[in-house]
């Protein structure tokens, strides 16, 4: 089946694409969703009359989005479930548990704009992608542990290794530029040695 889309799909095509995708994914999702239209002919002309309006509200949409992004900016959630010694769920962690987490944190949200792709079912750190609108989708930090004690000491953990990290980073660059600095020294030294080095004539 044949649709015009009426914003972003991921994967799929921008605003005013018409593309091919499946009946099914079209009347169950993007269709009553108002997401798309039917690329009728009808549909194809309302189109090229009304896309301003489409993308004016497209636009509105985007801003109220982004001002969602901004309070989930940083955002670090705490989910606390049992699990055993293997560090394995007893259950798991769904989209909706999520949303609600998401919504302790001061930014309401639907459980179908959290992008995840299975359950959650370890414990850990679990970045979540949340798509607030086609255009706008930010990250947030779910921290899954027993305790918020044990939530506390993933932090820190983490917080150790991005620090780690930074420093190998840095401590690489450095080595580079001692190792450019040295071989530049070298190329002067061996070149005033040149200079120095008597002319024999026979």
């Amino acid at each position: 089946m044949q649709v015009i889309l009426l914003e972003r799909i991921e994967k799929l095509g921008q605003m005013g694409d018409v593309v091919s995708v499946k009946p099914g994914y079209a009347r169950n999702y993007l269709l009553p969703q108002r997401k798309a239209l039917r690329a009728t002919k009808e549909n194809v002309e309302r189109y090229e009359r009304e896309h301003t309006e489409f993308e004016a509200s497209n636009l509105e949409r985007r801003g109220d989005a982004e001002a969602v992004a901004a309070k989930l900016e940083g955002l670090t959630c705490v989910l606390l479930r049992q699990a055993s010694e293997s560090a394995q769920l007893y259950g798991s962690v769904t989209a909706r548990d999520i949303a609600q987490a998401v919504a302790e944190g001061g930014a309401t949200i639907h459980r179908a704009q959290v992008r995840l792709d299975r359950p959650i079912k370890t414990l850990g750190i679990h970045r979540v992608r949340i798509a607030l609108h086609p255009e706008v989708i930010v990250g947030v930090a779910v921290h899954v542990a027993r305790s918020a004690e044990e939530a506390q000491t993933q932090a820190a953990a983490a917080a150790r290794g991005e620090a780690a990290a930074e420093a190998a980073a840095r401590g690489g660059t450095t080595a580079e530029s001692g190792e450019g600095e040295a071989a530049a020294d070298s190329t002067a030294e061996s070149g005033e040695e040149s200079k120095a080095a008597p002319t024999t004539q026979d």
